[in-house]
Order: C-alpha cells, then sequence, then structure tokens
C-alpha cells in the first residue's frame, strides 16, 4: 500500500476512534508503533489537525472534515461494478437506492475520468436471479423490521414444509441467495435458499427473536463450520 493511502487510512480511524493510542493504531493498520509515531508526524505536518493527550491517545481538532473523495480509474470501476451487482441482484427497493446512487456517482466524477474508464465489467442491468425481486424485498423488509415469517419451503427432495423462522441475513453464495435465520421449527440456526420458497407471509409471533439469537452469533457459528 502507497504511503499516502496509509496516511488516508490513517485518518478515517481517527475521525471514527478517537480518542485511540499508538498501539490500538498500530494494530489496525498492521504496522509497529514507531511506524504510527511518524505517520502521526507526517500527518501533522501534511496540515492535517491531529494533537495527542498523554494517557488517553490522538484526536483529531473538532469540526476536521477531509476534502471530497477523488476516485481513480481503476476504484471508480470497481464502485460501479458493485453497485450495479447491488441494482441487479437484489429486491425492487434496494436496487431502486442503487440506480439512484449510480446515477449520482456519474453525475459527481468528471468528464474525463469517465471517458478514461475501461469499464470491461458489465453487469446487466435488469433481474438476473431465479428469486422473486419482491420475495427478496420482503425477506429484507422482516430482517429489518426483526419480525418473524412464515415460510412454505420445497427442499431440492421436493419435500414442503412450512417453518416460523426469525429472518437474520441475506447471503449471496455465487448465483443463489440464502436466507440465514433461526428456525422455530428445529430451534436452531438453518439455512434456506431463496429460490426454494414457495411463498411467505408475516407470522402471528409477534414478540422479538429468543434470547441470544443474533446475525452476529449465526455467522460466528458458520466460522466455526468453515474453520
Amino acid at each position: 500500500m502507497r504511503k499516502s493511502d496509509r496516511l488516508f487510512q490513517l485518518t478515517n480511524i481517527l475521525r471514527r476512534h478517537q480518542p485511540i493510542t499508538a498501539k490500538q493504531l498500530a494494530e489496525k493498520l498492521k504496522v509497529s508503533e514507531r511506524t504510527v509515531y511518524r505517520y502521526i508526524d507526517d500527518l501533522s505536518v501534511s496540515g492535517i489537525p491531529v494533537y495527542g493527550e498523554p494517557g488517553i491517545g490522538y484526536r483529531l481538532s473538532d469540526g476536521f472534515e477531509l476534502p471530497p473523495l477523488q476516485l481513480s480509474p481503476s476504484e471508480l470501476e470497481a464502485l460501479v461494478t458493485g453497485v450495479s451487482f447491488t441494482a441487479s441482484l437484489t429486491g425492487n427497493a434496494l436496487a431502486s437506492a442503487a440506480y439512484s446512487l449510480l446515477s449520482k456517482i456519474e453525475a459527481s466524477i468528471p468528464a474525463d475520468v469517465i471517458s478514461t474508464s475501461e469499464r470491461v465489467v458489465r453487469v446487466p442491468t435488469h433481474y438476473t436471479c431465479s428469486e422473486s425481486p419482491n420475495m427478496w424485498t420482503d425477506i429484507h423488509k422482516a430482517i429489518r423490521a426483526q419480525k418473524w415469517l412464515t415460510i412454505h419451503y420445497q427442499s431440492l427432495a421436493g419435500t414442503l414444509t412450512v417453518r416460523e423462522v426469525f429472518p437474520l441475513g441475506l447471503f449471496y453464495w455465487g448465483g443463489k441467495w440464502t436466507l440465514g435465520c433461526w428456525c422455530g421449527l428445529r430451534g436452531q440456526y438453518r439455512d434456506f435458499r431463496v429460490d426454494c420458497i414457495a411463498e411467505i407471509a408475516a407470522s402471528s409471533q409477534t414478540q422479538g427473536g429468543p434470547e441470544n439469537v443474533s446475525l452476529t452469533s449465526y455467522i460466528e457459528l458458520k466460522r466455526k463450520e468453515v474453520y
């Protein structure tokens, strides 16, 4: 990573986690504390208002803001590609937000940058998944609202079951969306392919999720299963 990029990263860390010690900065940047001290000196010389408090850590002066973000052609292509995937592979509401974001990105980028960006990576602008965008949107809304759902699920073997689930997250696995959730029938975390959900409805259960059930614990369980 270039030194300028490292200093930009350091400035962003200071904005989000102040006050922060040199040791903590070294851990986040994966460098030595001596290198952090050198970077802090470089920021001060360049005019960034950073100062240290003994025993507390480093801070930025109140009201400090970074200049507008400048993107290289490659960074612009990466950003547009990611937003385009969101527009093509999620539900109607999030896709609409993605298209709006794309228009803002294009409006804020100078014409010469757009013309010199060779965007050889293209994403279809229409919905390309086998899942219904309305189904995806309904699940997404339920996750945000922390509401139970009743799903009619048809397994790959053709078995149809009705489940009461507390949805936690939507995960994209190379062509298929998966709903990670707490299954009331099994009393454990389960995964359901969204394209195998035949029907979805609001559940009669009105309380929140079970105690200690969370997206964080679900992800931790999945990580253990992998490793």
